[in-house]
Formats: structure tokens, C-alpha cells, sequence
């Protein structure tokens, strides 16, 4: 992998402000975007209006819509104006033009290739340590994704979602310790997470798989629906795996009053729930917020049968 570093993406982040009229609109915007907090106990949500993001929020993602529009991670389909730093393992860096954080980057593929972690999930933990100012995320096919026909990953500022304290301050339930790793999850949290700390790469990568491994993927989809988002500081990976159970909830699909144009992806799993209309921000509920999660979210019933399966792993310490 090139030896790419923080520094480096931030030098491409103020050159794609300063150059291409389209960032430089929307990081402006980004700055005056309305805010409000919900509390739970230990953990707060976040309500974000930020009608940039309504391009996401509401995109076409069935098979039709996917195979008859051009593919706008592709190079070859980008604005003149949005530049990339190639990054090895055939990936490059685009400044996001659709901000949620305050520095965000997509992380495509230079190929053209599905929307598939199993056999990438080592580039997002190498990703977070190279680029260790910022967390990295990935939106399932069904989870998120605007562009599940393209592989890549997404980076935002770090310090900015809720669940990087949350990790901390949050009951924690452990389900397996090994050494130096650890899997837990969150007590009362709303919404079913694994998360996964360790310093050793190898480690966590099979963990990763044997977690992978358990979770239903769905007729005619190619992987189980998830979100994941992973950072590396004090010298140690952190990586929160959210197992999903449908793509949208009911309230994006009802009609009038009820309707709330909401599409979780990482980001809103992380903590911060994102609504490109207004009259969705002004009535979003803290009851919203709570069946919303869990209508996403897998049941707990198929997490603690999960759980029960994990507390027996046997793992290999081999660093890479």
C-alpha cells in the first residue's frame, strides 16, 4: 500500500475546497447545519438536517435504476473538477462533495466491483491505521449504500460520531476476551452492535470472519446486510459491526404525516441520524429514533443465538 497518511488527504481535502465550487458550497453549507440531541442514559443520538444529503437519502438502488445510470464512482464518470490521490490495493481518495463530517472522503475502487467486505475487510483496518486521524466506515449493498454496484469505503473526521465515546462510556456486555482482544457488546443501546478491540491485525480479521460467517444473507443478496465502522488509536483497532435486518424502515416507505425520509447507513447506526428534509428534522421523535433502530436492526433473539456461538471461538495469535 502507498504510504499515505492523514496529512496527505487533508492537503487534498483544502485543495478540492479551494478549487471545485461544488465542495466548496456544500463544506460552507455543512457549517450552518441544524443539529438537535436526543439523550438515552449513558448515549445521546443526534439529528442532523442536511438536505446535501438527499441525493443519498432518497437514492433508486434497485437493480434497473443501478444497471441504467452511469456509475459516479467510476474515474472515468467523475466532474472534472474532483481530483483523487491513488491509495494502492487498486483504491483512491475522492473528497465526498455531499459532506456529513467536517473532512469526509469516499474510498472507491479504481475497478468497477460489487459492494463486497469479506475479502476487504483487511484494506479497512489498514486504511484506519495509515489514515489514523479519521474513521473509516462501509455501508452494506442494503445498508446505506448510494452506489452498492461499486466498491468502497468511506472516511470521516474523527471525534465526530457519537459511538467513538459511546464504546467508552457505555455498559459494555463481553462476550470473548483473548489476550489482548476483545468483543463486546452494548448494553441498552437501542440498536445490536459487536464491537471488536484489539492490536493484533490477524486477530481481529478472524474474528471478523467467524462473525461474518454466522449472519443470514438473504435470497438473491451476495452478502449478509451490515455496517461497519472501524478507527485505530492507542495503538489498537476499534470496529463496531452493526447487523442489519431490512434496508429502510417503515416510515420511508409510508405515505403523508407518517412519512420520514430516512435511509441509515453507517453514519445514522453510528449515532447521527441524517435528514435532508426539514419537516423530517422539525418531527423527528425520540420514539422515532427507538423504532427506528430497532426495525433496522437485527432482533435480539438472532443476536444472543450469535453470541452463544462466538463465546466458543477459537482464535490464532499470527501477526501479519
Amino acid at each position: 500500500m502507498n504510504h499515505i497518511n492523514s496529512d496527505d488527504i487533508k492537503r487534498l481535502f483544502h485543495s478540492q475546497v479551494d478549487d471545485w465550487a461544488l465542495a466548496c458550497q456544500n463544506y460552507d453549507a455543512l457549517k450552518r447545519v441544524q443539529t438537535k440531541k436526543f439523550c438515552f442514559g449513558d448515549f445521546s443520538v443526534y439529528v442532523q438536517f442536511n438536505p446535501a444529503r438527499m441525493v443519498s437519502s432518497a437514492a433508486k438502488v434497485d437493480e434497473k435504476t443501478i444497471k441504467e445510470r452511469k456509475c459516479f464512482l467510476c474515474p472515468a464518470n467523475l466532474p472534472a473538477e474532483q481530483k483523487g490521490i491513488p491509495i494502492g490495493r487498486g483504491y483512491q481518495v475522492l473528497v465526498n462533495p455531499f459532506p456529513i463530517f467536517p473532512m469526509h472522503f469516499t474510498v472507491p475502487c479504481l475497478n468497477h466491483l460489487d459492494q463486497l467486505i469479506e475479502n476487504r475487510f483487511v484494506d479497512m483496518l489498514d486504511f484506519a491505521k495509515s489514515m489514523d486521524e479519521f474513521i473509516v466506515f462501509y455501508n452494506g449493498p442494503k445498508c446505506g449504500a448510494s452506489a452498492p454496484d461499486h466498491m468502497h469505503f468511506q472516511l470521516g473526521s474523527k471525534g465526530f460520531l457519537p459511538v467513538e465515546k459511546d464504546v467508552k462510556n457505555v455498559s459494555r456486555r463481553y462476550i470473548y476476551q483473548q489476550g489482548g482482544l476483545s468483543l463486546y457488546t452494548l448494553d441498552k443501546y437501542l440498536r445490536n452492535v459487536f464491537v471488536v478491540e484489539s492490536s493484533d491485525r490477524e486477530q481481529i480479521m478472524q474474528l471478523f470472519s467467524r462473525i461474518y460467517s454466522l449472519l443470514t444473507i438473504k435470497k438473491d443478496d451476495k452478502e449478509p446486510m451490515l455496517n461497519i465502522v472501524t478507527w485505530y488509536e492507542s495503538g489498537k483497532w476499534i470496529c463496531c459491526i452493526y447487523p442489519r435486518e431490512v434496508h429502510r424502515p417503515k416510515a420511508f416507505f409510508a405515505e403523508g404525516d407518517d412519512n420520514i425520509l430516512l435511509s441509515p447507513g453507517t453514519v445514522d447506526m453510528g449515532g447521527i441520524f441524517i435528514t435532508p428534509q426539514e419537516k423530517d428534522f422539525i418531527k423527528i421523535t425520540a420514539e422515532d429514533i427507538q423504532k427506528i433502530l430497532k426495525e433496522v436492526s437485527i432482533s435480539d433473539e438472532k443476536m444472543l443465538k450469535i453470541t452463544a456461538i462466538l463465546q466458543n471461538t477459537k482464535l490464532v495469535s499470527r501477526d501479519l
